[in-house]
């Protein structure tokens, strides 16, 4: 089970709305609802989480890039929701580089049948290359109140309303959970 808002800082405080993310393809559409969610530019956090798996946090301070921190990106690369978050250069690599190049492939007729080394992790297709962990920008929130090691020790479980009620916006994330 997935559950998504929006906390936008205002003058009065933090303000929040739930979002549906069904039409959410992109890192890009993902900023730019959280920027609708803002009227003067001002930090708009997006939070994600599955359920006892993972959860990310998106941070959009107007006009600029979006910063992303997901605690867990192996978890987060089996959702349909984490994989918006997972961008080639959050886990660096090459855009594009999706894996191996059709051409370097070794087709010799025999890729029908299991290939020889089926447990190797590290095999073309697999998902090595997304570290089991966390990745992104651990120093998201430190000037909000939570610090990286603050962030990098919260429970997926209970992430999400941990890091609300140091922004000292608990109750707004409630009314919308």
């Amino acid at each position: 089970m997935y559950f998504a808002a929006l906390l936008a800082r205002t003058e009065d405080g933090w303000e929040a709305s739930d979002t549906e993310l069904d039409d959410v393809e992109t890192l890009s559409d993902l900023a730019d609802l959280a920027r609708e969610a803002s009227a003067d530019d001002d930090t708009v956090l997006v939070l994600i989480e599955q359920e006892d798996a993972w959860f990310g946090v998106v941070r959009v301070d107007g006009e600029d890039d979006p910063r992303i921190y997901v605690s867990d990106a192996a978890a987060a690369a089996r959702s349909s929701y984490g994989e918006i978050l997972l961008t080639d250069e959050l886990l660096g690599r090459e855009p594009g580089d999706d894996g191996p190049d059709l051409d370097s492939l070794d087709l010799d007729g025999t890729e029908d049948g299991e290939p020889e080394d089926a447990d190797d992790e590290d095999a073309p297709g697999t998902d090595a290359a997304v570290p089991h962990g966390p990745v992104g920008d651990s120093e998201i929130l430190d000037d909000l109140g939570v610090s990286e090691k603050e962030l990098r020790a919260l429970d997926a479980d209970d992430a999400l309303s941990a890091i609300a009620e140091a922004l000292g916006a608990s109750e707004v994330l409630e009314t919308v959970r």
